[in-house]
């Protein structure tokens, strides 16, 4: 059994004991929560369900691995004939380590 869920405004597809990597979350590191957002879901049998938007009777259990940060991604602004003109900035995101506990069929 797999499912789509929307965490943080993207989509992802997950399945009972998957890891993923989702935009940091306001939960502390293993805590549990349940994410009602599912778009998704397909049975063993081989039944979908399709949500609109989303599945009212399915509900994700995930547990938190904790945060970190990405790669740093470097953007750089050249202006040609500019004497003074160049800017470097970095950045990192911050992620949260997610643990997908159990898919739940109401």
């Amino acid at each position: 059994m797999y499912a789509i869920i929307s965490v943080g405004g993207k989509q992802y597809w997950v399945k009972q004991n998957d890891i993923i990597e989702v935009e940091k979350q306001p939960v502390e590191k293993d805590k549990e929560f349940v994410v009602k957002d599912v778009l998704f879901l397909s049975k063993d049998n081989g039944e979908i369900e399709v949500g609109r938007p989303f599945l009212n009777n399915v509900k994700v259990t995930a547990k938190s691995l904790g945060e970190t940060r990405t790669k740093k991604v470097i953007t750089y602004k050249y202006r040609r004939r500019k004497a003074s003109s160049h800017t470097k900035k970095g950045h990192r995101q911050t992620i949260t380590r997610v643990l997908i506990k159990e898919i739940q069929l109401n």
